[in-house]
């Protein structure tokens, strides 16, 4: 009788470890999350984007009601960035639907992309890996100056979040001091910088660095 009630046992138990470790086995992987927030300016406000001439429009959108207008001039790319928390030593893929002329998708401090011409949405997409240690990261969209208005919609940083972003400066941008207005004005007809994979900062200063006053 003792033999059998052990028995007994030892067979309950053997079937609720199976069952526990078929629990285990059989759990969803964790999937990566896109850790912007408003990324799709459906709140119909920028924030927390912060845009140095930006706008939520109605027309024309990728998906959903609202999209991001980056209002383009003579003097101003019109950048808008996040910055948000990530993991150390942990890849992320950043990506966007743009619409327009020269449009600018990146990393400050790391890997960009773009497009010179964009007629309808056109995803731009580049994938960065933070560094040990690393807690926050920040994205911008812009474009190039007098090029027109440009358009971004479902933009997406997909990977685990961290914790609370660091602090970090407004991502707008001011043209420095040039020596002349002849000058300034050649550097603002260049030809728009080619993003390039690896860059330590945004190139959108790159023409008009050689008239700056030191």
């Amino acid at each position: 009788m003792r033999r059998t009630l052990v028995a007994i046992l030892t067979g309950a138990l053997a079937t609720v470890t199976l069952a526990a470790a078929a629990v285990v086995l059989t759990a969803p992987p964790v999937l990566a999350a896109n850790v912007l927030a408003n990324s799709g300016f459906e709140s119909g406000a920028l924030s927390p984007w912060s845009c140095s001439n930006g706008s939520v429009v109605s027309t024309p959108v990728h998906s959903g009601g609202r999209a991001l207008a980056g209002g383009v001039t003579a003097s101003d790319h019109a950048q808008c960035t996040q910055t948000v928390a990530v993991q150390p030593n942990t890849t992320y893929a950043l990506s966007a639907w743009v619409r327009g002329n020269y449009v600018y998708l990146g990393v400050t401090g790391g890997p960009s992309t773009w497009t010179p011409s964009a007629a309808s949405y056109t995803r731009l997409s580049v994938s960065y890996t933070t560094a040990a240690g690393q807690t926050s990261v920040q994205v911008y969209l812009h474009g190039w100056y007098a090029q027109g208005t440009y358009y971004a919609d479902d933009v997406g940083l997909s990977g685990p979040g961290g914790g609370t972003p660091s602090p970090s400066a407004p991502g707008t941008f001011a043209p420095p001091k040039v020596r002349n207005a002849r000058m300034l004005s050649d550097a603002m007809n260049a030809a728009p910088p080619a993003a390039t994979a690896g860059t330590s900062v945004s190139r959108a200063a790159t023409a008009i660095a050689a008239s700056a006053v030191p």
